[in-house]
């Protein structure tokens, strides 16, 4: 029977001879590559982050073994560890704390593993162990360490490596993992088993490294990647010019991927003799480079609007301007960054420096002051939010969106939401929004917050109640008595809603908590709302 001539004879009556006569008479895998499971910290809370939490400057990028990373006195450095389902390149979401003090305390974990150390720092290609879908390649460069659930591949030469990467991605080797790992567990002990014939290796190397630079492009557009250097929309006069290019620009990758894929297929279906069971295609949903999406690219360019106001990016150097380390005014020139790292967001236009001020003028200094009605009346079509002009459309998207949609994108799988931008929430009421950007955190920020900013805004409630209550007293129009008295009880709350935030964030002001980056969103996050007493005062957005 077919199924016996498979290693270890998994049940696998269905196996046509052709591929069967592979898996008896062909070489595998395992004969070119060394395929490796990684390490098990022991306790991952402790020593990995999400890249985006840490210092940037702390983590070393391009390692070449243990001996270059303790010589770059870093503390971090990249690691695998599997995640969604995405082909070629990216995943990169982590760091592990892996200088002498870190290793030492993973030593005292129980259960922590350093298995395959001397492969540590390599080239490779890796993958999720777990996948509900088919198994997906990533190229790796040199510089990191990698889990149990990222593991990874090596190979002796690199043509050798892109050559298996072609072939494990290819839906050749799909069909063979059915046989050899029919559950959701794509383990090492599996692909090390899948036959591996190589014909047209040239070829076949040449068009894997163009698909994983399109895949790359595609992942260092986007600010969750290290790599990233501006935003794409950030060209052109207008955003909806620099939209329009950017549409092309993702079919034409996304375009070009499938079909590179949907070669490979075609040159392993003919060199496994395949035909008469596999056809090349590729679905449109298994391509994983992304179209436009205007929706999701505007919600994007905001972000990177924050960005800029905050000083995490400039518009005059590429990639990240500040990310907790020395400020350097020099790099901010075009568009300067808010100065006390804290940007209120209100309901109405209290303020010429609210997020909407400040997101007016950065649009101004990109695209030019004679597109900006224009640049806000396309975006604000995008965004879909309620509001009867441009600027209201958008100040509701930062009011009620901007927050949650910043944590979705700072989601990182398996450890949940990571937001660097964080959001001090008086309540339902809205009375009092801001953000300030975690790595220009201080021990004076939530001070500096309540004084400058909450009491300015309950200045304002104020003020405008009592302007509301002259005009009910005056007007003899029972619409405007109406609309008066409505916008009234709304501002009255909002006062009594700011002045109960009030005592909570004097409450921690007082105690002047300072936050250390290494300890990463989680910890800081509920640290910061803590007072010493442990009295816990929820004065941020919940994530």
């Amino acid at each position: 029977m077919n199924f016996e001539k498979v290693p270890h004879t998994p049940f696998a009556y269905w196996v046509k001879d052709t591929l069967a006569d592979h898996f008896e008479h062909s070489p595998n895998v395992s004969t070119v590559a060394d395929i490796k499971h990684g390490m098990s910290t022991g306790n991952n809370d402790a020593v990995l982050r999400a890249w985006m939490e840490v210092r940037y400057e702390k983590i070393c990028f391009h390692a070449d073994s243990h001996d270059s990373f303790n010589k770059s006195n870093a503390k971090y450095v990249p690691y695998n560890k599997g995640g969604d389902f995405r082909k070629w390149y990216g995943n990169q979401w982590y760091v592990i704390s892996y200088d002498e003090k870190s290793n030492e305390l993973m030593d005292s974990f129980s259960g922590h593993r350093h298995d395959n150390k001397v492969f540590y720092f390599r080239e490779g290609f890796t993958w999720s162990t777990v996948s509900a879908g088919n198994i997906s390649l990533r190229y790796t460069p040199k510089g990191y360490i990698f889990d149990s659930k990222g593991s990874m591949g090596f190979t002796e030469h690199q043509s050798t490596l892109l050559y298996c990467m072609a072939l494990i991605n290819s839906n050749v080797c799909t069909e063979c993992l059915k046989i050899l790992s029919p559950t959701i567990d794509f383990n090492a002990g599996s692909l090390r088993k899948i036959p591996y014939v190589e014909e047209n290796t040239s070829h076949v190397v040449e068009v894997t490294r163009k698909l994983i630079d399109l895949s790359k492009e595609d992942w260092d557009s986007f600010e969750t990647s290290w790599d990233f250097k501006t935003h794409p929309l950030v060209r052109g006069d207008s955003v909806a010019d620099a939209y329009t290019r950017w549409n092309v620009e993702c079919m034409a990758r996304f375009n070009q991927l499938k079909a590179n894929e949907e070669e490979l297929n075609r040159i392993f279906i003919d060199i496994y003799v395949l035909q008469d069971e596999l056809t090349p295609e590729v679905e449109d949903k298994d391509v994983t480079v992304r179209k436009a999406d205007l929706g999701r690219d505007i919600r994007s360019l905001l972000s990177y609007a924050v960005g800029c106001m905050f000083g995490r990016y400039s518009l005059d150097v590429p990639g990240l301007a500040y990310a907790g380390d020395v400020w350097d005014s020099s790099k901010y020139s075009t568009f300067i960054p808010d100065k006390d790292n804290c940007i209120p967001i209100t309901d109405e236009e209290y303020f010429e420096d609210d997020i909407v001020g400040l997101f007016c003028a950065w649009l101004k200094k990109v695209y030019g002051e004679d597109t900006l009605e224009e640049n806000l009346d396309f975006i604000a079509k995008a965004l879909g939010n309620k509001g009867n002009t441009s600027r209201e459309v958008i100040r509701n998207y930062f009011l009620n969106d901007f927050f949650k949609d910043h944590c979705k994108t700072y989601s990182v799988t398996g450890s949940g939401k990571r937001p660097i931008y964080w959001l001090f929430d008086s309540g339902k009421q809205n009375g009092f929004k801001a953000l300030v950007y975690m790595h220009r955190w201080n021990a004076d920020t939530v001070g500096n917050v309540r004084v400058e900013y909450l009491h300015r805004i309950q200045r304002v409630y104020e003020s405008e109640i009592t302007r509301m209550q002259e005009v009910v007293g005056n007007s003899k129009d029972s619409r405007e008595i109406a609309t008066s008295n409505k916008r009234k009880e709304k501002l009255q709350k909002q006062l009594k809603e700011t002045k109960d935030y009030d005592a909570q964030l004097a409450h921690i002001a007082l105690a002047r908590i300072a936050i250390d980056l290494d300890d990463g969103v989680k910890l800081n996050y509920q640290k910061v709302q803590t007072a010493p007493d442990g009295k816990v005062m929820k004065i941020l957005a919940k994530i």
